[in-house]
């Protein structure tokens, strides 16, 4: 890595002006807008409950204006923001209180649309002459570069059409996959001025080191790697690229203005106004152009996995950053990019991947906020075999209510329910309200079925992605736009995976994780989930609870052995220890108490013992054998004994109200 001294290069070029002469460029330095807070990601939140009762109240219609747009987002993803970066009617005052806006916007908007012009004129006279079929490929390849030579928006664009199978037929979405968003960097000396005004001091004063060449450069920024002056810390320094927020606002205008006209079609495919997808992808590309806000993810992604000893997060210097300059820690680590190199260090891939799994998973089913852009560069391997994440401009945020109904979804594909799956569909916001479920039930019972009948071994998101998006493309399916994020971090991380080892399956790993979760996690929504795993049709299944407690034993055994659990004498210590057994005391504590409590569940449990008129003992015995190793008999029933008074207050209650309501 070249390195440049900075007092060299302190002498070397004239100081660099902490002002700036536009106008323009210094009201968008000044303007900060203000983001989300916290509370916005906390489950059971009132931004959560607001939205939950607009719902109730009927909810917002399919209306053309830009708030009904947001606020049927904001329903769809249980939260509702108080404060938002983006909204038309601020991309409409943005763009037209600039000095030549109708200029410059007839000036882009001709070049846009001549462009788009030439491009769908060539897709006609395919069809006319009927090749339309043979020249996708070249076709594809040529939409491509177009969306490059039109700048970062439609790169951005292009980047999401590449997981819409909704929007874009599928071996267009291929190409598209392909699609990189590294540009030429810009000038040094504009990158350092950028970063001065931002520090509010000299360059040299911060940094004792900075390289001379960019780390990597994209449409919206560029990456240096410095050293602090203070401490002698290796940190990055991330820029925001000149002048990109005028450009970007131009754009999105002129994209809601066309969605404008298209709204007719979209509302006949989709089920949903051309304008509510421009608004999800404006509101996503605008918090990436606020690096504060990418502050705040890096914060919540380390608060997230605080004594998590199999992740590594970047700290952020807060007092050195600001809306266009972001200054992390420094990831001293492999990328993913290289699989020769991570061997060569030792690291142990399978347990690597392992941890990098169980990652992902925490992130989309406990925490509610993911990376939404975990490529192989954003990914690295740390020598001591935990994995590291950059980049956390690209976030998505799941409502508890959504986490709940993905988890129903899993539960009603274990209990192969395929009419409570369509319906989960509309729930997420896959299919508008009131839609006809009916002909999609056949279509998702033969993708599940067709997905497993190799087995889990062979299970892989590719195959079923790639049936789901010919699902997607025949019925009036709308992918939102933050399950198009889960679904680009599932398939990058399964592509990752079978990269660094070609025989890992990802299920294997996934799968535990899920009966873990289900098996220990007090949460009441997931303890409800587990019950209707457990009883189908009225029985007891015991097979599946059997096939439950091995596959959470097996995740335990597979964190516990990871290499980045082996580190000793640390202060999580204690709860390493814990994490080598499968942790049973609150799940018994809870079923003693639903069987006292929960008149309906306790006969169902004694049907379940006395099923085809024969006591079920050896069952239980094979129960008792899988968990015998994993709990403290003694301690469990001394928490049971010891919570009787309030068991045996919630029975008396249950027992009062079943009794009043009786009479």
């Amino acid at each position: 890595m070249e390195l440049v001294s900075l007092n060299c290069l302190a002498s070397m070029s004239p100081p660099l002006n902490t002002k700036h002469s536009d106008p323009l460029f210094r009201s968008l330095r000044v303007t900060r807008f203000p983001a989300s807070p916290p509370s916005r990601r906390r489950k059971g939140s009132k931004y959560e409950a607001r939205a939950q009762a607009l719902q109730l109240s009927g909810g917002i219609g399919s209306g053309s204006d830009g708030g009904s747009a947001l606020e049927q987002l904001d329903i769809e993803r249980g939260v509702c923001v108080p404060f938002r970066k983006y909204t038309p009617e601020t991309v409409r005052s943005k763009v037209l209180e600039s000095r030549g806006a109708i200029l410059s916007l007839v000036g882009r908007g001709v070049e846009i649309v001549w462009n788009l012009g030439w491009y769908w004129s060539g897709l006609v006279y395919d069809f006319l002459v009927g090749r339309d079929e043979e020249v996708v490929p070249y076709r594809a390849r040529q939409l491509r570069d177009l969306l490059v030579n039109l700048g970062p928006s439609f790169i951005k664009a292009g980047q999401v059409l590449a997981n819409r199978p909704d929007i874009v037929r599928e071996d267009y979405m291929n190409e598209l996959c392909v699609l990189q968003d590294d540009v030429p960097p810009f000038s040094n000396q504009v990158a350092f001025q950028i970063i001065e005004e931002e520090l509010g001091q000299p360059l040299e004063a911060v940094f004792s080191k900075i390289s001379a060449r960019t780390i990597a450069a994209a449409s919206l920024g560029q990456v240096y790697r410095a050293t602090l002056r203070a401490t002698g810390e290796d940190v990055a320094i991330k820029v925001l690229r000149p002048q990109i927020e005028p450009i970007i606002y131009r754009d999105l205008f002129l994209f809601r203005t066309l969605a404008s006209f298209l709204n007719g079609i979209s509302l006949q495919k989709l089920g949903c106004n051309a304008e509510l997808i421009v608004d999800e992808f404006g509101e996503k590309l605008l918090e990436e152009l606020d690096y504060t806000l990418e502050a705040r993810n890096i914060e919540d992604f380390l608060e997230n996995f605080k004594g998590d000893p199999t992740v590594k997060i970047p700290r952020v210097y807060r007092q050195l950053s600001g809306s266009r300059v972001l200054v992390m820690e420094w990831i001293d680590g492999i990328r993913c990019t290289d699989p020769q190199a991570i061997r060569e260090a030792g690291i142990d891939i399978n347990g690597f991947l392992t941890v990098g799994v169980s990652a992902a998973l925490r992130q989309l089913l406990e925490f509610g906020l993911f990376h939404g852009d975990p490529h192989p560069g954003n990914i690295f391997a740390m020598r001591d075999g935990r994995i590291a994440y950059v980049d956390f401009g690209n976030v998505a945020v799941l409502s508890q209510l959504n986490k709940q109904i993905l988890i129903d979804a899993v539960v009603h594909a274990v209990n192969e329910d395929y009419v409570e799956m369509a319906n989960d569909f509309t729930r997420l916001g896959f299919l508008a309200k009131g839609t006809d479920v009916s002909p999609i039930i056949p279509a998702l019972e033969a993708i599940w079925q067709n997905s497993l009948g190799k087995g889990l071994s062979e299970f892989n998101f590719r195959s079923v992605t790639g049936k789901f998006n010919q699902l997607v493309y025949q019925y009036p399916i709308r992918i939102p736009e933050r399950f198009s994020l889960v679904i680009r971090s599932l398939l990058t991380q399964e592509g990752i995976c079978l990269t660094l080892e070609p025989n890992f399956k990802f299920l294997e790993v996934a799968y535990p994780y899920v009966a873990k979760r289900l098996l220990t996690d007090p949460n009441p929504a997931l303890r409800e989930r587990l019950i209707q795993v457990l009883f189908k049709d009225g029985s007891f299944q015991w097979k599946r609870l059997e096939n439950l407690i091995v596959l959470a034993k097996e995740n335990v055994v597979k964190m516990s052995s990871t290499p980045a659990l082996q580190v000793k004498n640390t202060h999580n210590s204690r709860e390493l220890q814990i994490a080598r057994k499968l942790d049973l005391t609150d799940t018994i504590k809870d079923g003693a108490r639903l069987v006292l409590v929960d008149e309906g569940i306790r006969k169902q449990l004694i049907l379940a013992l006395t099923e085809d008129s024969q006591l079920h003992i050896q069952e239980l015995v094979d129960v008792y054998r899988l968990v015998e190793d994993q709990i403290d008999i003694p301690s469990v029933a001394i928490q049971i004994v010891q919570g009787l008074p309030s068991v045996v207050r919630d029975a008396m209650l249950s027992w009062t109200r079943a009794v009043l309501s009786e009479s």
